[in-house]
């Protein structure tokens, strides 16, 4: 990785972080430049990853691309999230005996949501439609269970996949004792 030897800036780093926070605000390089007050010339120097950036020209890119000083000057590390089995937020069903743990919520500008489904033999769960667009992918793990849309449902084993429109009725019903599957909702 390039360095400037007496600041000790990063620069590839730097280079990376404006080009990456640049686009993903939908900015050109002299709008960006403009907003931050700084040469366009002085801008493009930065993202080749050249130059000499002050702490007043990078913080200037920051509060212009409208993220954390260190965003620009800290390499991104990957975010690793573990949840334990028997761990997270659990939602029981008044009906069946079907627990939906949520695994990972939608984060901003993504559109999806990840639940671990524990359920047993007995009432399915009937779920009304969602709101438009959402579609459903179910994988499942342990047992065996009928799920889709409420006409049609599809028996599933261990490892067989089905996806169906969540914007229709559908259910999720447990044939073995100690049905296992994973369920990611999805939003269009």
């Amino acid at each position: 990785m390039a360095t400037n030897e007496s600041s000790g800036a990063p620069l590839a780093v730097i280079a990376a972080s404006l080009q990456r926070e640049r686009h993903r605000v939908g900015l050109s390089l002299a709008e960006t430049a403009r907003r931050a007050g700084i040469a366009k010339s002085t801008l493009s120097q930065l993202e080749s990853g050249a130059g000499n950036p002050s702490i007043e020209t990078l913080w200037a890119l920051s509060v212009t691309l409208d993220v954390p000083f260190a965003h620009l000057v800290e390499p991104p590390r990957p975010r690793v999230q573990v949840i334990r089995a028997g761990e997270g937020p659990a939602f029981s069903s008044e009906h069946s005996t079907y627990v939906a743990t949520m695994l990972a919520s939608c984060p901003p500008h993504a559109r999806r949501d990840i639940y671990a489904i524990s359920a047993q033999p007995g009432s399915a769960r009937e779920s009304e439609p969602h709101m438009p667009g959402v579609v459903e992918h179910v994988v499942l793990s342990t047992g065996r269970a009928l799920v889709g849309l409420i006409e049609e449902p599809v028996e599933l084993r261990p490892g067989d996949y089905v996806s169906y429109p969540g914007d229709v009725a559908h259910v999720f019903r447990a044939l073995e004792k100690d049905t296992v599957a994973v369920l990611l909702s999805e939003h269009h």
